[in-house]
């Protein structure tokens, strides 16, 4: 096999992996995305990748509606000052590789940010009903911030990035990369979860079983701190436990077995 064939193989296994990701999420039972809500991405050679087109459905999506893009097109953007509606849409267009491909995900841009994070290959982004019941509350920080069971510390991990509520598309890339930045700070990793006020949920992961299972484990999380809230709590972890959790080298072997 010849090294094009090699690439060219490669990329059709990235892509069909991702295609799985993103219809995972968008199944209707799972009630994490419905009609075009969300997207989805991966890298897929240096300095590209690949994000769903604009409009187009998670829980069916096909080939055709991935589009692959360079990165610096789009992260030059991050320090570009501040640009109308009309350059942002001809810089998204602008980085479709060869010109191909539907309109990139008006939140390409974050994408292309979050792969650039070291150890982050798939990217997952949705809008849960569970979720966002709290990111519409005044709730959404203690959510972000802190723990009330085991799975979602080894799942989701100790913390989660609280971004306030912007404009979706470049304002909002810029304001998840600063507060990204200020976590790994505090934390010396990147995040598994990036919580958007009034908005949704994003999914940072190795694998798209990483991406995956902390998706599902922040709707579970949601769902019980709802639950929790309404029953006169939730009663948080405490910061001690949290960390036991996080050292504790069963639970190291549980996230490597889920992919995480």
């Amino acid at each position: 096999m010849s090294v094009l064939q090699t690439e060219h193989q490669a990329l059709d296994e990235r892509l069909a992996s991702l295609i799985k990701l993103s219809q995972e999420i968008g199944r209707e039972d799972r009630k994490l995305s419905i009609l075009a809500e969300g997207n989805t991405s991966c890298r897929t050679a240096s300095g590209q990748f690949a994000v769903k087109a604009s409009g187009s459905c998670l829980g069916t999506l096909t080939r055709a509606d991935l589009t692959i893009c360079e990165s610096g097109t789009l992260l030059a953007m991050l320090d570009a000052g501040v640009l109308t509606d009309a350059e942002i849409e001809s810089r998204l267009m602008a980085s479709r590789v060869a010109g191909l491909g539907r309109r990139p995900s008006c939140e390409a841009v974050f994408h292309s940010w979050l792969l650039g994070l070291e150890g982050v290959e798939f990217v997952g982004h949705c809008h849960p009903t569970a979720a966002n019941q709290i990111l519409c509350s005044p709730r959404a920080r203690d959510f972000a911030e802190r723990r009330i069971f085991p799975d979602e510390v080894v799942c989701c991990g100790p913390a989660s990035v609280l971004v306030p509520y912007v404009d979706p598309g470049l304002p909002l890339a810029r304001e998840i990369r600063d507060r990204t930045l200020a976590h790994i700070q505090v934390h010396a990793q990147a995040p598994r979860l990036i919580l958007l006020q009034n908005h949704g949920i994003i999914a940072l992961g190795a694998t798209p079983a990483a991406v995956l299972t902390c998706l599902l484990m922040a709707a579970k999380a949601a769902e019980i701190f709802v639950g929790a809230a309404i029953l006169g709590g939730p009663v948080f972890m405490p910061l001690q436990e949290i960390q036991r959790i996080g050292g504790r080298p069963d639970e190291a072997y549980r996230q490597r077995a889920l992919g995480l």
